[in-house]
């Protein structure tokens, strides 16, 4: 989509003259705790076994590796999952998968590898014992042990009480020396702070949180209040869908474009308020000579956070993987933070997302 001409006119006032650099910038591994790297670009596999939304078939599975090893020998050596990906009797199929992958893999930066998994707050976790058990079949899944150890969503909303008894397992995985490091998902600023509190309580540092972070889900995120709170308290914020399932990827323009099932439906709603986002996506990638998507993940990354892209296809993942090496000018990212925040209508949180 072609930019408008004032929204062209409007950019170029914004951009500040360009200084040419004399090195190129070296993205390198950004350090959580002493045990443990993260690479500043990771890649998510929510899709990998799910069919609901997805549409997997084991099928995939041979241009599955082509992305997991095309995305170690570009760096990207985070891979994010969880025990419940999968979908009905594939459930647990991405941990699966990536298990196999990393014990096939021989090339570059294999020492890096770094599994993220999260543990589902599923109803029937009740006590300590049973998320340890969770973590003990993840990491049989993976065929290797837990690198991040992540709680998937807060069980506050619904079942308040349920919460402590799944955090004291994660602190008990921790103990037992079968992680390297703890997260939290779908947590809020007053989330994160009760629980970073309860781990240090026990000599436990909360390492990272995710969230769903892309330009079209700021408007709905107290993002001042995460950023504040991530940085005082030592936390790395990891930006999930940061492609909102992929609408900012340069793919849906038209409502006559989008995909078949629920994602359809989605950006069928969510289109064609977007439009002026996506439009200014759009002419930022033309001026950078970049995709749409790599201008989406190179935002987030400069807000300090790590982007974790899915990617289905080696040419998903090679474009994920350009987001590296440049940064946006600040005028390039004020320019987006002004039309995303200004949106009518942004994308759906997650309902697990706290406060």
């Amino acid at each position: 989509m072609d930019a408008p001409p004032m929204l062209k006119t409007f950019l170029q006032r914004l951009k500040p003259p360009r200084i040419p650099l004399s090195l190129p910038i070296i993205e390198t591994p950004i350090p959580i705790t002493p045990q443990l790297s993260l690479s500043p670009l990771g890649c998510g596999t929510w899709a990998w076994g799910n069919r609901l939304l997805w549409d997997y078939n084991p099928a995939m599975d041979t241009q599955l590796q082509g992305v997991f090893n095309t995305s170690m020998a570009k760096g990207i050596t985070l891979f994010d999952t969880g025990d419940s990906y999968g979908t009905g009797t594939l459930n647990g199929q991405s941990e699966k998968l990536l298990g196999r992958f990393a014990q096939d893999y021989r090339g570059r930066s294999a020492s890096r590898l770094c599994i993220a998994t999260k543990l589902a707050a599923y109803p029937w976790r009740l006590t300590r014992q049973a998320m340890v058990k969770a973590g003990r079949a993840s990491a049989q899944r993976l065929g290797r042990p837990i690198d991040l150890v992540q709680m998937h969503w807060s069980p506050a909303n619904y079942a308040p009480w349920q919460e402590r008894a799944l955090w004291d397992g994660l602190g008990d995985l921790w103990e037992l020396g079968q992680v390297k490091a703890v997260g939290l998902s779908n947590y809020g600023p007053q989330g994160l702070r009760q629980a970073h509190a309860y781990f240090r309580d026990r000599g436990i540092a909360i390492a990272t949180l995710q969230v769903q972070y892309s330009l079209l889900s700021v408007a709905s995120l107290p993002l001042q209040d995460l950023h504040d709170t991530c940085q005082e308290l030592g936390v790395q914020l990891i930006a999930y869908s940061p492609l909102a399932l992929g609408l900012l990827g340069g793919n849906y323009r038209q409502r006559d474009q989008v995909p078949k099932g629920l994602r359809g439906i989605l950006f069928r709603q969510l289109l064609p308020s977007a439009n002026p986002l996506l439009a200014v996506v759009d002419a930022v990638a033309q001026g950078r000579g970049k995709t749409p998507a790599q201008v989406a993940l190179n935002w987030c990354l400069c807000k300090g956070t790590i982007p974790i892209p899915g990617a289905k296809t080696v040419a998903q993942a090679r474009d994920n993987a350009g987001a590296l090496g440049w940064r946006l000018d600040p005028a390039e990212v004020a320019a987006l933070d002004q039309v995303a925040l200004a949106l009518d209508r942004p994308m759906v949180q997650n309902i697990f997302q706290t406060s």
